[in-house]
């Protein structure tokens, strides 16, 4: 049911984007595409091209088949034969499919082709291939990827994007493979399929509905998923040498057309018998963010697929091994397998595993390590495992596989078969990063979205700040149309006491600095009646490290507007002390004024009063409140009135110093 209203939200959402745009012409029926006959689609995946007899191909894009594309790469996409594959979408194929707030494929506003905004008719895109099969071949064998937006939040539920890939033999029938978001094995998400365009991330940090989304790596935020780059659950198609098949590749929009998914295919091939084939891919994901840095959890994937039509069995011996890479060190209990037996040798600092992997199936291993401190700037923190396997069916392994980086293709054709997407190591940098002295939080677009919680990351993707959400009693969001200097947008506050308090969130240990000094722009104006708005700053034990009163006093002249605003902060031998402004009374009238709060030594705080065109016009030292600037973590808005017309705050160009 969550799902449900979430989608449709989103159709809400979309159609009040539209409709808040230029008039868009919407068609009232169902487009027809047309076709063309793809035989640049067929020829980037056949292993042979001499097999093509005729080809085809649809879609329900009107304005010139952009759901489907012939690439040489995209991300962690590589052809595995030969220099091209195919992409087909039910979006726009071979994008940069991630642009902010734009409608592109992957996205989760989605791009429609067919029946605009329409549940049904849906986004559709096919291929269809006549081959010649050629003497003594028996089997059509092919790679295959499937990417889709879908996941994880719409497992289960009839938003169930699919590919279906039939074959129809006049000898052996017909035969499908059939991946979809509901029953597809998914083993990658966002962090796996880099650059492809799916490697999304819900900017709301909660990837578990309809969101916006971006490409800034977040722990647990993946917002889309895949298969691996090899068949997983696929078949090997019966064939008969010498007669003519027809193979057709689609896929397609189920229960909507506003999410995007795409198929990766290529290395269509035919053989002469049912076999083993072992692909082993390995890829990391750093958990404590976007760089990788000295103290960080790494997570390895390992994924073994058998690609063949014959098992491989538990034979023997370990099935697989690796070692834990030097400068990092394991993290007890982070092992995981999908099937089999997995353990960690702690005197051999070695995973193993054993089990078999049926026919047209994989296995999924897991472990994390942490990576060493004090390493050299760009040390390479580089692993790569091994798989054993029965190549001849005896019962014995006597074939090895490397885990391949999919991540990198070196150019480098190592085992001479004419693909040099080899078994590459899976390699990362270990950067160490110097502390900035200064971060600026200015509220403003593409990281700040004018009616929603602020958040801002350095250069290197440490969240820094962040805001807490309004409540229902409260305005505490970003804005637009009301800013200082040359943003576009600031913070508005409207806090009373029944929506207090309200926060902004500060992550300084993993900059490894402390508090220097702490700054703010903000506009304020005169009042109709009483109000006060408290600053407290205050460490991780929620203990004070100093505090600021806003407070609202009747001044008497200029009635209804005759409250007038006075700054205070808390000294604690004296209380609160006022800050003045060079207006009359020392109030701060309508303007823009900026308040600076400062360290000065382990027993002082600096407090300066600014205004807009003029400069200083304030300051005064005061004692050490309880907790020291060290540990600063958060600042807690409040209030303890509930005025009938609550005066507005905006807040731009927030700075903090750092040491």
């Amino acid at each position: 049911m969550k799902n449900n209203i979430y989608k449709n939200i989103a159709v809400v959402f979309a159609i009040c984007l539209l409709l808040s745009n230029i008039f868009i012409i919407m068609p009232s029926e169902k487009v027809n595409a047309g076709s063309y006959n793809g035989q640049d689609l067929a020829l980037a995946i056949l292993a042979n091209a001499s097999w093509l007899v005729s080809s085809s191909y649809t879609d329900t894009d009107e304005y010139g088949h952009r759901q489907a594309a012939v690439l040489s790469s995209k991300g962690t996409l590589h052809p595995t034969h030969g220099n091209s594959f195919a992409l087909l979408s039910t979006g726009i194929a071979g994008t940069n499919i991630i642009t902010t707030y734009a409608a592109s494929p992957g996205d989760e506003r989605g791009t429609w082709f067919d029946g605009g905004m329409k549940s049904y008719p849906r986004d559709e895109s096919t291929l269809t291939m006549t081959l010649q099969v050629p003497p003594f071949m028996h089997y059509l064998y092919y790679d295959v990827q499937f990417l889709s937006a879908e996941y994880p939040e719409y497992v289960g539920t009839q938003y169930n994007d699919k590919l279906t890939i039939t074959v129809n033999s006049p000898s052996k029938g017909s035969s499908h493979y059939i991946f979809d978001v509901n029953s597809g094995y998914f083993v990658l998400n966002s962090n796996g399929i880099t650059g492809t365009g799916f490697d999304i991330f819900a900017r709301s940090g909660t990837p578990d509905g309809v969101d916006m989304v971006d490409r800034t790596p977040r722990a647990g935020k993946a917002d889309a998923g895949a298969s691996d780059l090899i068949p997983i659950g696929g078949m090997a198609h019966p064939v008969s040498p010498n007669e003519q098949i027809t193979v057709t590749i689609d896929i397609k929009d189920a229960g909507d057309n506003l999410f995007d998914s795409g198929a990766f295919i290529d290395n269509l091939m035919f053989s002469g018998w049912a076999k083993t084939e072992i692909v082993a891919r390995k890829t990391y994901e750093d958990l404590n963010g976007a760089v990788i840095e000295c103290g960080d959890t790494i997570k390895y994937t390992v994924t073994i697929s058998n690609t063949g039509e014959a098992n491989q069995n538990n034979n023997p011996g370990n099935e697989f091994e690796d070692f834990i890479p030097e400068h990092t060190t394991y993290v007890d209990g982070s092992i995981t397998a999908t099937s089999g037996t997995i353990n960690y040798n702690a005197v051999d600092k070695k995973i193993t595993w054993n089990g078999g992997i049926p026919a047209e199936s994989a296995v999924s291993l897991t472990f994390q390590v942490i990576i060493d401190q004090d390493l050299e700037n760009s040390t390479i923190i580089s692993n790569q495992g091994s798989v054993f396997w029965d190549s001849n069916e005896d019962g014995t392994n006597d074939a090895t596989e490397l885990t391949d980086n999919p991540f990198i293709d070196d150019g480098i054709d190592q085992d001479h078969d004419g693909d040099t997407n080899d078994d590459d190591p899976t390699n990362f940098t270990v950067l160490i990063i110097e502390p900035p002295s200064s971060l600026t939080e200015d509220f403003d677009f593409p990281d700040d979205h004018a009616g929603g919680k602020a958040s801002q990351s350095d250069d290197y993707g440490h969240k820094w700040f962040e805001t807490s959400e309004r409540s229902s009693d409260s305005i505490f969001e970003v804005a637009c149309c009301y800013y200082y200097s040359s943003t576009n947008q600031s913070f508005k506050t409207k806090l009373r006491s029944s929506g207090s308090p309200q926060y902004w969130y500060y992550n300084l240990s993993e900059l490894q600095s402390d508090l220097e000094w702490w700054e703010v722009w903000f506009a304020c104006g005169d009042a109709s009646e009483e109000y006060n708005l408290y600053l407290n700053f205050e460490n991780s034990n929620q203990q004070d490290i100093a505090k600021i009163k806003f407070e609202y006093v009747h001044e008497g002249n200029n009635s209804p507007i005759d409250w007038v605003l006075e700054c205070y902060y808390w000294d604690p031998s004296s209380g609160w002390m006022q800050l003045y402004s060079d207006y009359v009374g020392g109030y701060l009238r309508n303007d823009w004024y900026k308040l600076r709060i400062e360290k000065n030594g382990a027993n002082y705080i600096n407090y300066s009063l600014f205004r807009s065109d003029t400069g200083l016009v304030d300051s005064a030292i005061s004692n050490q409140l309880t907790a020291s600037f060290s540990d600063f973590s958060r600042v807690k808005w409040s209030s303890d009135k509930n005025p009938v017309v609550c005066p507005m705050f905006f807040w731009d160009d927030h700075t903090i110093g750092l040491t």
